[in-house]
């Protein structure tokens, strides 16, 4: 049996640092996408970046917030408390809120919020000492995506939930780092490798897709990824990195359909001739006579 699929709308900083765009964000996930849950980012980065990184200019300064790449990253990170008001907000709207981590302090503060689960991306996945602290610390589930990592990686990652007994509290996402990801880079062939190896270690066995359209999340879902997540934004004109590799609501709505169309039909023949069936073969079917 196929597990129900689990989308989720990763809006990361597609807010633009305006908390009513992620108010905004939040409401058309869940009303009008009928996503399961909506993703959010939080990075310190003073902690994430090197003092050179923190003031060197933005690569693209067309997508740039701020004079220098901290500057930037500051402009798009809310606080602590602003995130209890975006999980607030999920609530009152339905849908599940979390969040990715990309540093020790941000682990501690969105754990502080108990969230549902929180995401691991594929930057961070072997900032082995914030997985521990969240092994030790966090009770909730743990996604975290398999992007630019290596085999032996993967191995050392999964261990260390295992040591602490927390590997069945663990989603493992294929996943391509790229924005966006041309088809031939999806590699969605991983998820059959990714399951072999690690689906009866682990809790589930997700995808994350940087590339355009929907019929590749699909596949994904047919290769058993259980959980699918898209970058999402309301406009894929607006400024910043991630919104030309985002869905827009349609786009989810789209995908949450699609998804939910192909699990009812991913069954076998209850009886050899279905009741919908015996209909047209009593009109169609060839008698001799």
């Amino acid at each position: 049996m196929f597990k129900k699929p689990y989308v989720i709308a990763e809006a990361g900083c597609n807010h633009m640092g305006q908390m009513e765009i992620a108010k905004d964000l939040i409401r058309t996930a869940a009303h009008f996408c009928k996503a399961d849950a909506i993703k959010f980012q939080k990075r310190c980065p003073r902690e994430l970046l090197t003092e050179e990184q923190y003031n060197a200019p933005h690569p693209n300064p067309v997508n740039s917030y701020g004079d220098t790449y901290g500057a930037h990253r500051e402009f798009l990170e809310f606080t602590v408390d602003q995130h209890a008001q975006l999980k607030e907000w999920c609530e009152e709207a339905g849908i599940t809120y979390s969040t990715s981590v990309w540093d020790m302090t941000s682990a501690k503060e969105i754990a502080s919020l108990k969230p549902e689960f929180i995401k691991i991306p594929s930057a961070c996945n072997t900032h082995f000492e914030m997985l521990q602290w969240l092994c030790d610390n966090y009770q909730g589930e743990i996604q975290l995506s398999f992007g630019m990592t290596s085999h032996d990686e993967e191995e050392q990652i999964v261990k260390l939930f295992e040591s602490n007994g927390r590997a069945k509290d663990l989603v493992l996402f294929n996943c391509t780092s790229g924005y966006p990801v041309p088809y031939k880079d999806v590699c969605l062939l991983e998820i059959t490798r990714m399951r072999q190896a690690y689906e009866d270690r682990v809790k589930a066995i997700g995808f994350s897709g940087h590339h355009l359209g929907i019929a590749v999340d699909v596949a994904a879902y047919t290769l058993g990824a259980s959980v699918i997540e898209r970058h999402y934004t309301i406009d894929r004109t607006w400024k910043g990195t991630d919104h030309a590799a985002s869905l827009e609501p349609e786009g989810i709505r789209d995908l949450v359909k699609e998804l939910n169309a192909v699990h009812d039909a991913l069954a076998y023949k209850e009886t050899e001739i279905l009741p919908i069936e015996q209909v047209q073969r009593d009109k169609l079917k060839y008698r001799k006579h």
